[in-house]
């Protein structure tokens, strides 16, 4: 139950920071949870991938370059969601550490699936 509460949190996440960030456009909330899925998909499947092949390069930037890859799987999903639309790559990477920081707090509130 909590997953799904985690998700809709996501999304309404996501509809804020599009409201904040001229640069990010969600056509409505329902896109905004279609995005948090995707999201959660690309950092289960893509993201682990994109880390292991530039992992030399993450560890002589000092993991700066994780920044990087946060924003390439936000621009990942401004390409397979509709209705989603992120304009730039510095957007994007905007758009992943604010959202990251929400989600910190947020999920923080919620609390942990575990018990």
């Amino acid at each position: 139950m909590k997953t799904i509460i985690k998700f809709l949190l996501t999304a309404l996440i996501v509809v804020v920071l599009s409201n904040l960030l001229s640069a990010v456009h969600v056509d409505s909330y329902v896109t905004a949870i279609i995005v948090a899925i995707v999201l959660a998909i690309l950092n289960v499947l893509v993201k682990p991938v994109l880390t292991i092949l530039t992992f030399p390069i993450t560890i002589v930037t000092l993991g700066l370059f994780l920044l990087v890859i946060n924003g390439v799987i936000i621009l990942l999903a401004s390409k397979l969601v509709g209705g989603f639309h992120v304009d730039s790559f510095w957007t994007a990477i905007w758009f992943s550490i604010l959202l990251t920081i929400l989600q910190t707090i947020i999920y923080s509130l919620v609390g942990d699936d575990k018990k």
